[in-house]
């Protein structure tokens, strides 16, 4: 049982300015307006393997999920940028993607997140197919408004 859904936005900024923004974790808190806090649980630079835990507020609960980078690339004048992001919470895998391709003097950053139940039971089946709608309409605009944090500091850069 997958939920998937893609974003993109048009940053008024290089692609390696907005791989700054992505690629700082521990300053992530204060660039995204959703997140309340960030524990780093690795160290050096963002890569794969990058572990942390983010705090967010969703539905008004603070809710924290253990993360993991599980591929980069940063852009480089002959090819897009890409990230992905792992997560395992509550019996999904989470995955965000994210694309950074260069357009007009800017960025096309495109963020494609895919949500997918471990084992799904009857009732979790039951309960995706009332909710699950809710729940991605919720998820899309907590997504809208990262990326939207996102090209703001980027743009400020």
């Amino acid at each position: 049982m997958d939920h998937k859904t893609t974003l993109t936005h048009h940053v008024n900024a290089s692609p390696d300015k907005v791989w700054v923004v992505i690629s700082d974790i521990p300053g992530s808190a204060a660039t995204l307006s959703g997140v309340e806090s960030v524990q780093m649980l690795s160290e050096g630079a963002y890569g794969e393997g990058t572990r942390w835990k983010e705090t967010r507020a969703m539905m008004g609960q603070a809710e924290t999920v253990e993360m993991w980078v599980s591929q980069a690339e940063p852009p480089s004048p002959t090819r897009a940028g890409t990230t992905t992001v792992k997560a395992l919470q509550g019996g999904a895998h989470y995955t965000t993607r994210f694309i950074l391709a260069g357009r007009d003097g800017g960025t096309d950053l495109t963020l494609t997140f895919g949500a997918q139940v471990v084992r799904p039971t009857l009732l979790s089946k039951v309960m995706l197919a009332l909710f699950g709608r809710i729940g991605m309409g919720i998820t899309r605009k907590a997504l809208a408004k990262d990326v939207a944090d996102i090209a703001a500091k980027a743009e400020s850069l």
